[in-house]
């Protein structure tokens, strides 16, 4: 019984690629940033082999990893959680999302006052800890939505939970998500409910995303076509708009998004167990707080022994990200830059340095070949290489 753990730690960037300039991104370097904090201590990664990884010149190599590694390159246009995703699924998107800096446009703030009943605050890019301090009291007092962005393509609406409940707000950012097509169509729609009084407004554990529906298949339809299973942990359910997933668990933090992990390594099932581990993009890169960062990746590295623990025979563990976000640059949105791929279990071969890949789609390609399907999509496997 075949089984693939496929852990994404978002944002875990490790190097600007070539065209990082294109995005502003010049320098950026998520993992050289965290290597510099006080409280990094991530020991297993580096016997996993991290930092015998093409172009990592931090860190300590391993003389002899426990795993195989590689650098995946980004073939799809942009640096956004979604085509992250889609591309390690097998898809590569040759036109960047749509972004809005200068916010959007009245037509589609009119539409959107329309379909809810309620006015529409803010309506530009601003950091979502921020908007709330300078929205949130207007907000509670008139019950208006407060919509902003990033400078990543996404359609944000926060309100604060006593006056909109969650499953309302989650049903206003579907109406957003009707809207939101065309040259609007942005890559998701982000529910960012809040919750205690003015001015210490804190958002709380009910974020949910709405995502674009993928173009085509990914790896998680031909996985679940075949019969097998495939488990979202996290917000793989929402980046995917459930396209192709077989079962699903929402979680609340990193430390619950392990957690869940761990329970399916001990359950039976063939397929993919597909995990998204947010809290380094959106706690940490996001608000550039670099120790904060660090922590959080000690806080995994330490987990890794009982995620070993629990694997069988047949078990592959994948650890990839879908883009950069440096704590320690002044920008605070995601980088564009190359990103880790650490591989391994009982069957895959240690220490074989898998080069840089030309898109993260041999991801999935692996995938499907060690699950005995045949690869339609983008990417080349490396699974021979591996001799698995």
């Amino acid at each position: 019984m075949k089984r693939v753990f496929l852990i994404v730690l978002d944002s875990f960037g490790i190097g600007e690629m070539p065209d990082a300039g294109v995005y502003g991104d010049e320098g950026s370097n998520t993992l050289a940033a965290c290597m510099k904090s006080e409280y990094i201590d991530i020991p297993n990664m580096r016997n996993l082999g991290l930092f015998n990884i093409d172009g990592v010149t931090c860190g300590e190599k391993c003389v002899n990893p426990l795993g195989s590694f590689a650098r995946m390159k980004e073939a799809s246009k942009g640096k956004d959680t979604t085509t992250g995703h889609w591309e390690i699924a097998g898809i590569r998107s040759d036109m960047p999302m749509p972004t809005f800096p200068n916010g959007f446009a009245d037509e589609i703030i009119k539409e959107f006052e329309s379909v809810t009943g309620r006015k529409v605050l803010c309506n530009k890019p601003y950091s979502g800890t921020e908007v709330i301090k300078d929205y949130g009291r207007e907000s509670v007092e008139t019950g208006a939505l407060i919509v902003y962005t990033s400078a990543d393509s996404v359609f944000q609406i926060a309100a604060h939970e006593d006056i909109v409940p969650r499953e309302e707000l989650y049903n206003y950012c579907r109406q957003a998500r009707k809207i939101l097509d065309g040259q609007y169509a942005v890559g998701r729609v982000i529910a960012r409910p809040f919750c205690g009084k003015y001015p210490n407004f804190k958002r709380t554990s009910g974020r949910h995303d709405f995502s674009l529906e993928p173009p085509g298949k990914t790896m998680l339809d031909l996985i679940s076509e075949n019969g097998k299973s495939v488990i979202g942990v996290g917000k793989i359910y929402d980046i995917f708009a459930g396209k192709g997933i077989t079962e699903k668990v929402f979680t609340v933090n990193n430390e619950d998004g392990i957690e869940k992990m761990l329970q399916y390594e001990k359950k039976d099932f063939e397929g993919l167990c597909f995990v998204n581990l947010v809290d380094f993009d959106m706690l940490y890169g996001h608000r550039n707080d670099v120790d904060g960062y660090a922590k959080a990746l000690s806080y995994f590295d330490k987990k890794i022994p009982e995620i070993q623990k629990y694997m069988q025979k047949e078990d592959i563990i994948i650890i990839t990200a879908d883009h950069g976000c440096d704590p320690s640059t002044i920008s605070t949105d995601h980088s564009r830059e190359y990103t880790p791929m650490l591989i391994f279990g009982d069957k895959i071969k240690p220490n074989i340095n898998l080069g840089t890949r030309k898109t993260f789609s041999d991801i999935s390609a692996t995938v499907l070949g060690y699950l005995g399907i045949e690869n339609t999509l983008e990417g080349e496997s490396f699974l021979s290489e591996l001799g698995a």
